[in-house]
């Protein structure tokens, strides 16, 4: 959905949607204070994805300047990569994601909340996925809307849904509430990371409802001690 160029229009959207409050520790919305989420730390996870058995037919971008460095690596229950982070504030309008914050910003999500609304990048964390390409089908390899993914950096880990896609060249993008939640500055504009983030989607996931953060951590989790023993 995301197409990050100057030229693009900030379509603004209506009314904001009411978000129900997730418990404090199942929140990685807008708050870096732990040091992960689960009960499977960065160093374990890390420690299975040191080496790269490429399933993308070519590699990507992280930003549309850069050379295309980065494959998408396939292992046992998971795909991975490594790359940057992009600010995605796409989805539901708030005071901070909309047309002004935003010079990119669009009013709409990929992949829907459960009563059909865009997703609300500034409290939702979220991982955007390269739209279809020569390069990679993410279907193909298990991925889909509401899948779980663990967002690695700088020792921390922080569960995501798959929820929102972007370029089809380009890679290493997540939501608001994902960079804010990992330590990451969320500035749409300005934000995000130019590298070091490490992102686990396990395939053939589903979290249910896609806007419950609580349900991703606790599903992820699970999936992440899962990954680390069959690796």
């Amino acid at each position: 959905m995301r197409t990050r160029t100057l030229t693009l229009s900030a379509a603004v959207g209506a009314a904001l949607l009411a978000v129900a409050a997730l418990p404090a520790s199942a929140s990685g919305t807008a708050d870096p204070r732990s040091a992960r989420e689960g009960s499977v730390s960065a160093a374990a996870l890390l420690a299975k994805v040191t080496s790269c058995s490429q399933i993308s037919s070519g590699k990507y971008r992280t930003d549309e300047e850069t050379s295309a460095t980065v494959p998408v690596c396939g292992k046992n229950g998971a795909v991975f990569w490594k790359a940057d982070m992009d600010i995605d504030c796409d989805g539901q309008v708030t005071a901070k994601c909309n047309g002004s914050t935003d010079p990119w910003f669009q009013d709409d999500t990929a992949f829907h909340q459960s009563n059909g609304q865009a997703l609300r990048a500034d409290s939702l964390p979220y991982v955007v996925v390269p739209s279809t390409s020569g390069i990679w089908k993410y279907t193909s390899s298990g991925i889909k809307g509401g899948g779980v993914v663990a967002v690695i950096y700088n020792g921390k880990v922080e569960y995501a849904v798959v929820g929102d896609t972007g370029p089809t060249q380009i890679i290493g993008e997540a939501s608001y509430a994902t960079a804010s939640a990992l330590g990451i500055d969320p500035d749409p504009e300005t934000g995000g990371t130019d590298s070091g983030v490490t992102y686990i989607l396990f395939k053939n996931s589903q979290v249910s409802p896609i806007e419950s953060h609580s349900a991703a951590v606790s599903l992820g989790d699970s999936l992440a001690r899962q990954f680390v023993q069959n690796n």
